[in-house]
C-alpha cells in the first residue's frame, strides 16, 4: 500500500506540471510558425526529468518531404562546448591534466601560449583569435581538415587579446580542448564522449557528427527567405568539439538534468563551471528569465541554431534546435518558458496588410536617434518597405498596418508617426524613439 501511495503521489506530481503547462497555446504558437514557414525545427520542455512538452514542426529533408520529428537529430553548434567543458572537467577531476596547465605544455607554437592556462581556453580569456572569424574561412569550412591544418590556422590568425585581460569568445578555444582531450586519453574526441558522456546517460541520439543522412534521421538545414534552399554543410572536422556534435531535444533535455544534479561532476566542480567572468563559465552562458537563472548555451552553424537551458530552482530544461529560421528565435524560448511557469503565451500574428506606395513614400528617409548613436534609412520599393540601419544589412519589412511594420527575424517592430516625422523601434522589450532628419 505505501508503495502504492507512492507511486500516485509521484504520477499525481507528474500529470500536475503537465497540467499547468498551455500545450493548446503553444501548439498555437508553433502552428502559426509553420502556417507561415517562419521556422523549422524542435522544442522540447522538461521538469523533473520529464518531459511535459515536445513539438516539432517543418522539414528535416524537403527534397522527400520527410517531416521534423521530437526525436529528429539536429547539428547543435556551440551546445557541443558544454559537452566539451563537461570532459575536459571530467580529465582534471582524474588528473589527466590540471586546469592551471599552460596551453605550452601541447601547443607551444600558439602565441601566448606559455601565459595561457587550460582554465582560459574553458572560459574564453585566452585571446586566441577565433578562427571561424578568419575571412577565408568559407574557402576552407567545408573540407576535412586535419589536426594539424586547425593548429596551423588558429597560429597563423595570432590574438585577439592580451591573455587574462577580457572575456574574447573564440571556437578556437574549444578547437585546441578537443586535440588537448585526444592527446591525454590517447583516443578520438568522439570515443571519449561516447565512454564519458552519450553511453552512461544513454544518450543514443548523440555523437560527433559527419555528412548529413536524412536515413539516419538527421535534418538538413535550409533558408526560409522564399524557395527552402539548402544550406552548405560544414565538414564537422573543423569546429570539432567548439560545434561539431549532433543531438535531439530528448537527449539535451536529459544531458542537462543530468549535469546540473551533479550526475556528471562533483558539486564542488560544477560550482566552478557555473562560475561566470564576463558573463561566460566553462561552457556555459547564464539566462534570466523573470526571476529565474538558468544556465546553458546556444549555438548555430550552417543553417541550425540552437539554445539548450536548466533552471535549476524549479528543475526545469528547455531545448530549441532550429534547421531554419526567419522568426526571432527568443520568442520561441519566451513562450515555451511562459508556459513552463504557467504564465501566458503570447501566439505571434502574422497577418501583414497591403500599403499603397503614396503612403509608404510618407514613411522613408534617415532617421536618428538621441538614445542610440545610430541611423536607420527606410527606403520603399516594388510596394514594400525596407530598412537599413548604420553598418548593417538592409532588411525586408512586413506592413502589420499602415504606419507599423516588422522584422520577425530580429524581433524588430517600427511605429511611424509620420505627420511627426517620428519612428520608435521596439526589440527585445526595449523601446528607441527615432526622428526625420530634414
Amino acid at each position: 500500500m505505501k508503495k502504492m501511495t507512492s507511486a500516485l503521489a509521484l504520477f499525481m506530481l507528474i500529470f500536475s506540471a503537465a497540467q499547468s503547462f498551455d500545450t493548446t497555446k503553444m501548439n498555437a504558437f508553433m502552428k502559426a510558425l509553420d502556417d507561415h514557414q517562419k521556422f523549422m525545427g524542435a522544442v522540447a520542455v522538461a521538469k523533473d526529468g520529464n518531459v511535459i512538452y515536445q513539438n516539432a514542426i517543418g522539414f528535416a529533408d524537403a527534397e522527400t518531404q520527410l517531416k521534423n520529428k521530437p526525436d529528429t537529430k539536429f547539428r547543435i553548434g556551440s551546445i557541443s562546448k558544454t559537452f566539451t567543458a563537461v570532459l575536459v572537467l571530467k580529465a582534471a577531476e582524474n588528473q589527466k591534466l590540471s586546469l592551471t596547465d599552460p596551453l605550452s605544455k601541447f601547443f607551444p607554437q600558439v602565441k601566448n601560449s606559455e601565459k595561457i592556462t587550460i582554465e582560459q581556453l574553458l572560459n574564453h580569456r585566452s585571446g586566441i583569435f577565433n578562427v571561424t572569424n578568419r575571412p577565408d574561412y568559407l574557402m576552407w569550412n567545408q573540407k576535412p581538415a586535419t589536426e594539424a591544418e586547425m593548429v596551423n590556422r588558429i597560429v597563423e590568425s595570432g590574438s585577439a587579446s592580451e591573455p587574462g585581460t577580457k572575456t574574447d569568445y573564440s571556437n578556437s578555444n574549444y578547437i585546441l580542448l578537443t586535440y588537448i582531450l585526444e592527446k591525454v586519453h590517447g583516443k578520438p574526441f568522439a570515443k571519449i564522449l561516447e565512454q564519458q558522456i552519450t553511453k552512461p546517460l544513454k544518450l543514443n541520439n548523440t555523437y560527433y557528427g559527419g555528412k548529413i543522412n536524412p536515413a539516419k534521421n538527421e535534418a538538413h538545414s535550409y533558408s526560409l527567405s522564399g524557395t527552402l534552399t539548402k544550406e552548405s554543410q560544414t565538414d564537422m572536422s573543423v569546429p570539432a568539439g567548439a560545434g561539431a556534435l549532433v543531438s535531439s531535444t530528448h537527449d539535451l533535455v536529459k544531458f542537462a538534468g543530468a549535469l546540473f544534479e551533479g550526475k556528471l561532476l562533483k558539486p564542488e566542480t560544477l560550482a566552478a563551471m557555473m562560475k561566470m567572468t564576463d558573463g561566460y563559465g566553462y561552457g556555459l552562458f547564464m539566462v534570466p528569465f523573470n526571476g529565474h537563472i538558468g544556465y546553458g548555451h546556444n549555438g548555430g552553424i550552417d543553417g541550425f541554431q540552437s539554445a539548450l537551458y536548466y533552471f535549476a530552482d524549479s528543475k526545469t530544461a528547455f531545448v530549441m534546435l532550429s534547421n531554419g529560421s526567419i522568426f526571432d528565435n527568443n520568442k520561441i524560448s519566451v513562450a515555451a518558458l511562459s508556459g513552463a511557469y504557467g504564465q501566458d503565451i503570447t501566439v505571434p500574428d502574422f497577418t501583414s496588410v497591403s500599403v499603397s506606395q503614396e503612403d509608404l513614400q510618407k514613411l522613408t528617409g534617415v532617421y536618428a536617434s538621441a538614445q542610440i548613436p545610430l541611423k536607420i534609412e527606410v527606403r520603399a520599393k516594388d510596394g514594400q518597405l525596407f530598412a537599413q540601419a548604420t553598418g548593417q544589412n538592409e532588411f525586408p519589412l512586413d506592413a502589420k498596418s499602415a504606419t507599423v511594420f516588422g522584422f520577425d527575424t530580429a524581433g524588430i517592430e517600427l511605429v511611424f508617426k509620420p505627420e511627426k516625422g517620428e519612428m520608435t523601434l521596439n526589440q527585445s522589450g526595449m523601446s528607441f524613439l527615432f526622428t526625420k532628419e530634414k
